[in-house]
């Protein structure tokens, strides 16, 4: 900025003062410009002028239609059923499970059954109801038609159990539990721990001897129930759609709020950066509790209208046979499931499908490129996000090893930066006068977002628990007055703007997919072991997929 004032200031001098014509001090102030090392912004402008403007255009398109959703006051089941509208009959969802597919109409109508169900049974806008399956196709057909009738479902991960699960329960105060058959056991396991005026729902093949008392098979009394549109519950775009759990640093799980316009600005930014297609049929193997199966990929089915295949659990062996039998042309993936694909021997799917795009985050630059030439995929969609964050990024241009960029010509137009941390507490370092410190391209540094809650594509909705929500703020980042997500993450940008992610702060680690509490271990092992003091830290083990190590205290 300061190069820019002198050169301002200079060719003011040079026309205003010395009278040169207007081409002799445009040239004279370019030569000083690239002499004082402006040369460097015209190789940074070169490279990524294209990269910044496809990024600019999809962040001006989905701000647009953001825009327009808060002033029509539209929910993610209205524009749903813009989608139904333009193709009823062309297929929503495929299970893979039972080759069960779904219509948009059949969706449509399949929650229409689960709004008008849930609501003579007597439930209203703002209850909360938990929903604790598989993946399946009726899995979102609950939640969508949760959200028809304004309630608000909690998706609950199907590999909780007792302590963990029943607080997920609980701190969402969910009034009823709508469960799979596959989870009966759980459900009777912790029914103890359970509020009795928890009511209680069973779908599938249930076996009332293996169930907890009072349960009701739904299944039967969705056949029964209306599959006209409900009554429209006056829900708006920053109201509440549902409760995704991400995993606590002090323990339990957290339940992040996320409301329709997160929801649409996560599916859009997807869909629009990396050039998605009407007729692209996305193979979702993710859990559909969390953001990246049900946002960034049930989110395209929902909102924009593509085919989703949904994969009851990630299977190695199986992934390419199910993407050539079913015409998949994006795959979604998390760096391990990239890592289990390439350990497994070279099969005759893995040249007979028509994956374009992989589209997910985690895949670790050592086997970028292998990924990519084994399975021949054109396109590594990498992203950067969290459910709450508000400082998402994105690899549009296939740059090998990068989770996505910051313009380096407008900083300031999407407002995230690194910012430096003291690297053994982790705390933001700032400057005499209180206000964060930037990173240089090479050094690593916390990624933050700045907050504005009057912009959906900047506001932070945060977690049911309140405190837990402050923690992930901080004040006088950016300027004084000001408020920023915190994301927790370290990454490193370099000379371009390409970022890299380098690691994650609080206890935490990385566990098939999933973010595991270190407190949560510890208490588990505390009372496995019968030691007072347990204590528990992830460490990279070459070599090996996970390992368990366990060292005894003696007396000495």
């Amino acid at each position: 900025m300061l190069r820019l004032a002198s050169c301002s200031s200079l060719l003011l001098l040079l026309k205003a003062v010395v009278g040169l014509p207007w081409f002799q001090s445009i040239g004279a102030v370019l030569v000083f410009y690239l002499g004082s090392g402006g040369w460097k912004f015209m190789k940074v402008f070169y490279k990524t002028i294209g990269r910044d403007v496809r990024g600019a255009f999809t962040l001006v398109r989905v701000k647009l239609q953001v825009k327009k959703h808060l002033r029509e006051k539209n929910t993610v089941p209205i524009i749903f059923k813009e989608c139904v509208r333009r193709h009823p009959n062309k297929t929503a969802l495929i299970f893979e499970g039972t080759g069960a597919s779904w219509t948009f109409k059949e969706l449509d109508e399949f929650s229409n059954a689960v709004a008008n169900f849930l609501y003579a049974e007597g439930f209203r806008s703002g209850d909360v109801i938990a929903l604790f399956m598989e993946n399946c196709n009726e899995y979102v057909g609950f939640w969508l038609g949760m959200a028809k009738m304004g309630v608000e479902a909690a998706l609950i991960n199907f590999n909780l159990r007792l302590d963990a699960l029943e607080h997920c329960f609980s701190v969402s105060n969910s009034k009823a539990v709508i469960f799979g058959q596959e989870m009966s056991q759980a459900m009777t396991d912790v029914y103890a721990m359970m509020g009795k005026s928890v009511r209680l729902y069973c779908f599938g093949d249930c076996d009332r001897s293996a169930i907890p008392p009072s349960t009701e098979f739904i299944a039967p009394l969705l056949q029964s129930a209306s599959r006209l549109p409900p009554k429209d519950p006056g829900r708006s775009f920053t109201d509440k759609l549902f409760y995704i759990y991400t995993s606590g640093t002090t323990g339990l799980p957290k339940a992040a709020i996320v409301v329709h316009s997160r929801y649409f600005r996560m599916a859009a930014l997807v869909h629009y950066g990396f050039g998605m297609r009407s007729d692209d049929v996305i193979y979702d193997c993710l859990p559909l509790y969390h953001s990246a199966g049900n946002i960034v990929g049930m989110g395209q089915c929902i909102l924009l209208g593509l085919t989703v295949v949904i994969k009851k659990k990630f299977s190695a062996s199986r992934f390419w046979d199910d993407c050539a039998k079913y015409n998949c042309t994006i795959v979604q993936y998390i760096g391990e499931i990239c890592r289990y694909l390439l350990n497994q021997p070279v099969r005759e799917a893995e040249s007979k499908h028509r994956v374009r795009m992989a589209l997910g985050n985690g895949l670790r630059p050592a086997i970028w490129k292998e990924f990519m030439s084994r399975f021949r995929i054109p396109q590594i969609a990498e992203f950067y996000g969290a459910t709450e964050c508000n400082c998402s990024l994105g690899n549009f241009d296939n740059n090998v090893g990068s989770c996505g960029f910051n313009s380096r010509i407008l900083p300031f137009v999407y407002p995230i930066r690194l910012m430096k941390v003291n690297e053994e507490t982790m705390e933001l370092i700032r400057s005499p006068d209180g206000i964060c410190i930037p990173c240089q391209p090479g050094e690593p540094g916390q990624l933050v977002g700045r907050i504005i809650q009057s912009d959906p594509l900047r506001r932070f909705d945060g977690y049911v628990n309140e405190s837990a929500t402050n923690k992930k703020i901080a004040k006088n980042v950016f300027k004084h007055g000001d408020m920023a997500y915190l994301s927790g993450d370290v990454l490193v940008m370099d000379e371009l703007g390409y970022m890299y992610f380098r690691d994650r702060t609080g206890d935490t680690f990385r566990w098939k997919g999933e973010n595991v509490s270190t407190t949560e271990v510890e208490g588990i092992l505390s009372k496995l072991l019968q030691q007072a003091d347990v204590v528990v830290y992830g460490v990279e083990v070459p070599g090996t997929w996970g390992l368990f190590f366990f060292l005894p205290r003696t007396e000495k």
